[in-house]
């Protein structure tokens, strides 16, 4: 009988490899040729669409990563019959880039080649790559749309090791034989020449691996690729290698600083026939907004299928987005942060020139068209000139409804902004639309100074199935006490991370009066399973969150 020990070694999760936080000069910044206005450009833009295909979506896998670990027989077939096999006829990339226009995308990104080393352009140094030009026809076809264009490219090259008879891998052992690497290197550079000289100005770089692959010299083969980029186009903007590009999940805590989050429409980043589950609209709208509110760009990912074409499933989620943008568009772009990322369910940001607060309300339970609610917001401080609306609302009136006021009211009050308005504009025929109404808040400043927390992933003790959970509180802000408490859960994997509903908070808490490390206990932790926290600090009107941190329990 065979016995099957699961409980000995954790599953490999992507995760491990993977940093949400936002540390400006992580990614050596000091060397970076970005241009300011370039940065500036991507926090004014706030959204971007991921586009993720290479050969192996004819079998639906995860893209370029099955290689790795491999059977040889499983190698050789990958590179000998799928080229045969491949089917480009799908491709329409008008479609796309005008699909991409209504949602509001302000730049695409294109894999031009994954670590596979399969390339969507003629390329002169393999005969890896597609028939069609697809680089061209995805250039031609958003620039027409006024969309800014962005290329994906994989420094890292798995038909390169597999010619040069070395293990396909993402993280050698020992560094490769100097010979290796200059042949490595001149392919690289070989293809990013043709990437910038044949397709025009490109806007957006995104290079992905070759970080720990290293030479004499000291350069990785992604700064390698960044130099040459910047020696060819100046003015190209590199996020992934330059900024922060954190995946799957946001960043706890925001920055003022340019950064992009990168996240899937499903679960897989290439198209994936089954065993897939899709975001709503409404998780893709707050995880845009949530990605706003903390001052980054959200690069959202969709993977079109075997052929080319874009699965209808993933069409509809963007064109339920693209309703919500349409409307409410004002909200998304030229934005920056306000003084908190929000209140309870609401979503807060400013506009970049600070003439206005937009609070997303996304607890929509009951508010149905024709009816009213009040939100109270308590960090926002009117003015005599403040003004308060709907987006997308006139405030004139609601369908079929004329004997209902549809203006908007508010009030400041000790407590807090007191805003009554009415859900009167017919998007959806019937009730069924639930996603978030924005308010409109002119003219507004903070009416506090917030608190600050930090979660201290130092201070973690864990041991006996109990942690010791640790946070510094920075500062409390304009309050004279807080009560600290920390939520929890179990990390449901790198795909699902950002799903955040299944947190639990503490039973317990503890008045915080000063700013400093405090401890607090968990108990009741399962040896060896990945849980995930972060630091809540909490007083009457203000609630502050740290950043999330990942451990497994002993």
């Amino acid at each position: 009988m065979l016995h099957v020990h699961s409980h000995l070694q954790p599953a490999v999760d992507e995760s491990v490899v993977m940093d949400t936080t936002l540390q400006p000069g992580q990614l050596g910044s000091e060397t970076s040729r970005n241009q300011p206005e370039k940065l500036e450009w991507l926090q004014n833009a706030g959204l971007g669409l991921f586009i993720h295909w290479s050969l192996d979506a004819q079998l639906g896998c995860v893209i370029s990563h099955s290689l790795v670990g491999a059977s040889q027989d499983y190698v050789e077939r990958y590179y000998t019959e799928l080229p045969k096999t491949l089917d480009e006829s799908g491709w329409d990339f008008d479609h796309l880039a005008r699909l991409a226009r209504l949602a509001g995308f302000q730049y695409a990104v294109l894999t031009t080649k994954h670590h596979n080393g399969f390339c969507l352009w003629p390329t002169k140094t393999t005969a890896f790559h597609t028939e069609r030009n697809l680089v061209k026809e995805y250039t031609d076809a958003f620039r027409r749309q006024g969309i800014r264009v962005g290329f994906y490219y994989s420094p890292e090259d798995f038909l390169f090791l597999r010619g040069e008879g070395l293990t396909i891998t993402r993280t050698a052992m020992e560094p490769f034989a100097p010979e290796v690497m200059e042949r490595y290197r001149a392919l690289l550079r070989a293809q990013m020449t043709e990437l910038l000289t044949e397709f025009g100005p490109v806007d957006v770089l995104f290079f992905d691996g070759g970080e720990t692959m290293r030479a004499g010299d000291g350069k990785s083969l992604q700064e390698v690729c960044m130099e040459l980029a910047w020696d060819l186009q100046p003015s190209t903007l590199i996020t992934r290698g330059a900024i922060p590009t954190p995946e799957q999940q946001l960043p706890g805590v925001g920055a003022d600083m340019a950064w992009e989050g990168c996240i899937t429409l499903g679960t897989a980043w290439q198209y994936q026939p089954t065993n897939e589950t899709y975001k709503t609209g409404a998780h893709v709208i707050r995880l845009l907004m949530d990605t706003r509110a903390r001052g980054g760009s959200l690069l959202l990912n969709v993977g079109p299928d075997a052929r080319g074409a874009l699965p209808a499933v993933q069409e509809n989620i963007l064109r339920e987005f693209a309703l919500w943008h349409f409307i409410n568009h004002e909200a998304v772009h030229e934005t920056r942060p306000w003084i908190i990322t929000n209140e309870g369910t609401t979503v807060l940001l400013r506009a970049k020139d600070q003439s206005a607060v937009y609070a997303v309300c996304f607890d929509m339970e009951g508010w149905d068209r024709g009816v009213r609610r009040e939100v109270v917001l308590r960090s926002v401080q009117a003015t005599d000139k403040t003004e308060v609306s709907v987006l997308g609302q006139s405030g004139e009136l609601t369908e079929y409804r004329p004997d209902l006021d549809a203006h908007t009211e508010w009030e400041q009050q000790e407590d807090g902004l007191h805003i009554s308005a009415m859900n009167a504009q017919r998007v959806y025929c019937g009730i069924q639309w639930r996603n978030p109404l924005v308010l409109k808040i002119t003219q507004a400043v903070p009416a506090f100074e917030p608190l600050l927390v930090q979660t201290e992933k130092q201070g973690l003790k864990t041991a006996g199935g109990r942690a010791t959970l640790q946070a510094h509180v920075l500062s409390l802000g304009s309050f004279t006490k807080a009560q600290l408490s920390f939520e929890y859960r179990v990390y449901p994997g790198f795909a699902l991370s950002s799903y955040e509903d299944d947190f639990r908070r503490l039973c317990h808490s503890i008045e915080v009066t000063r700013p400093g490390l405090y401890d607090l206990p968990l108990s009741g932790l399962e040896k060896g399973v990945t849980y995930q926290y972060r630091a809540v600090l909490q007083s009457d009107k203000n609630e502050m969150k740290g950043e999330m941190v990942l451990f497994v329990a002993e």
